[in-house]
């Protein structure tokens, strides 16, 4: 059973939704991404999501655009992504991490090299933004071959066939985009979520989890309600954007969101 199978599993088992945070690599320098990653962890998180910054993110909004922008002032390449989760192996071998991003820093590293070496790393999960299922089968093979699982996107407007494509190509788990536009917009509607859901759950037995739009204790509680897990990007993001210049706060103010987010979902 991979990680993420497991830790779905055992969060079943206690009755409990999964947190899951998104930062990006290298941001506001790579010196602070090992380090944070395990504070989440300790605030909470149950899977992490680790960015790999991207010169042309086209699902992001301003917050994680700007993100990419300051990891990449480092060079931050997705080899250096990769080392970052090595690092965090060392202490950490049970929290399952998913890579999110784009396609071209898989392309030009091929497939079947880079998911050699994300297996290696310690990846459990990629999801990338730019390639949908039907253009993933080699990426697919090559990631099945090291175990790691394909994420891939459902939106709002996803119809009932192509639900049914997606879900048959994703392991892990499935996200859901809650909203139409790009991470960080706002107006999530917790009804359409739930009705979503339904339709989703008719095609999988997968986890279901939902991204965008989840930004404080309120709006996670209330997506778990109807969810497996919650994705939490550009809230995240926006406090490690704020510390920027004073990386040495970034763990407390991510980790007292997560730690309010954590609460409310459990109580």
């Amino acid at each position: 059973m991979s990680r993420i199978a497991q830790r779905f599993a055992d969060l079943k088992k206690q009755g409990r939704k999964a947190l899951i945070p998104f930062v990006t690599a290298g941001d506001p320098n790579p010196s602070v991404t090992v380090p944070l990653l395990h504070a989440m962890v300790e605030a909470g998180a149950d899977l992490l999501e680790l960015g790999v910054p991207f010169s042309d993110p086209m699902a992001e909004g301003p917050t994680i655009q700007l993100a990419c922008e300051r990891a990449l002032l480092h060079n931050t390449s997705l080899r250096d992504v990769l080392a970052m989760v090595r690092e965090f192996r060392m202490k950490d071998t049970m929290t399952p991490i998913i890579l999110m991003g784009y396609m071209n820093p898989v392309e030009v590293m091929g497939y079947k090299t880079f998911a050699k070496a994300a297996a290696e790393a310690g990846v459990d999960g990629l999801l990338t933004v730019d390639m949908p299922p039907e253009e993933a089968g080699d990426l697919v093979v090559e990631l099945a071959n090291a175990n790691i699982d394909p994420i891939f996107l459902l939106a709002p407007t996803t119809v009932d066939a192509r639900i049914a494509k997606i879900c048959a190509a994703a392991s892990g788990f499935v996200y859901y985009v809650s909203l139409k536009g790009v991470t960080g917009a706002a107006n999530l509607d917790i009804a359409g979520v739930e009705q979503k859901m339904a339709q989703i759950r008719k095609h999988t037995a997968l986890p279901l989890c939902v991204g965008f739009g989840i930004r404080d204790a309120d709006s996670a509680q209330r997506v778990s309600a109807v969810a497996d897990g919650v994705v939490v990007g550009s809230a995240v993001v926006n406090r490690v954007a704020d510390n920027a210049e004073t990386p040495e706060k970034i763990n407390d103010a991510v980790c007292g969101l997560l730690r309010e987010m954590r609460a409310a979902m459990d109580a």
